[in-house]
């Protein structure tokens, strides 16, 4: 205490040396309130808000779905908790889906990126160009009954291609469309690994060994099933024949 009295002197000297931390001014407005002005504010606000959704884009519009959902039930079937961790599945299915999507984006790039970069079509003009490459891949995985629902549910006319299809209709009737096959897939998947469950349980309930979990002898047995099958391969070869 005695020494934190004796240094308060040389701590407030140190402190005057130390120079202030300058101010900094920030200011909302002082546009000329042009239309320029006010059309290059709005423009900075759609691609804030086209940034702050562009998780749920690439969720909704793309394969994703449908490989991550199908990696987390091959893990929940081999029974591992955690493992693979979150981030390898997640890694995984995200470099797995710009494989698949690569030449829908390519076909993005070509019709609506690199004319809008070169000036030649407007924002407006990129966008809409965009939307029919992405609209043509989630049609081709969409069934027709989902699609049916939310058109009927707006009252919309039926489309006489896959262009005049309305994103708000074509995004969730693709994404139950893929859930569906995601489950399907992960039933197919959950059948050899709950046989050996069912084996094992049967075995320890015969020798009188109820009070041993079957988990912890099917397990090891599990993952040399599906590493004598080289199942990652099988499964991620399944899921890009899917496509």
């Amino acid at each position: 205490m005695l020494l934190a009295i004796l240094a308060l002197p040389s701590i407030a000297s140190a402190a005057a040396n130390v120079p202030l931390i300058p101010n900094v001014d920030l200011k909302i407005g002082g546009g000329t309130g042009s239309p320029e002005d006010t059309s290059t504010a709005v423009q900075l606000l759609l691609m804030l808000t086209v940034l702050s959704v562009a998780p749920a884009i690439l969720l909704l519009t793309t394969c994703f779905t449908r490989i991550v959902v199908v990696l987390s039930f091959v893990r929940n079937a081999l029974g591992t908790q955690q493992m693979p961790p979150n981030q390898v599945l997640v890694g995984l299915a995200l470099f797995m889906t710009f494989f698949i999507m690569s030449p829908t984006l390519a076909q993005v790039n070509e019709k609506a990126v690199q004319p809008f970069i070169a000036g030649k079509v407007t924002q407006e003009q990129a966008l809409t160009a965009a939307a029919i490459p992405m609209k043509e891949f989630m049609a081709k995985q969409t069934r027709q009954k989902d699609l049916a629902l939310f058109l009927q549910y707006t009252k919309a006319e039926q489309p006489k291609s896959v262009q005049d299809i309305p994103l708000t209709a074509l995004v969730p009737a693709y994404v139950i469309s893929e859930l569906k096959t995601a489950f399907q897939i992960g039933f197919m998947i959950f059948i050899p690994f709950l046989v050996i469950d069912m084996i094992v349980s049967s075995i320890l309930m015969g020798m009188g060994m109820m009070m041993l979990p079957p988990v912890m002898i099917s397990l090891p047995f599990k993952i040399l099933l599906f590493i004598m099958v080289d199942g990652w391969y099988l499964v991620v070869k399944s899921l890009l024949l899917s496509f």
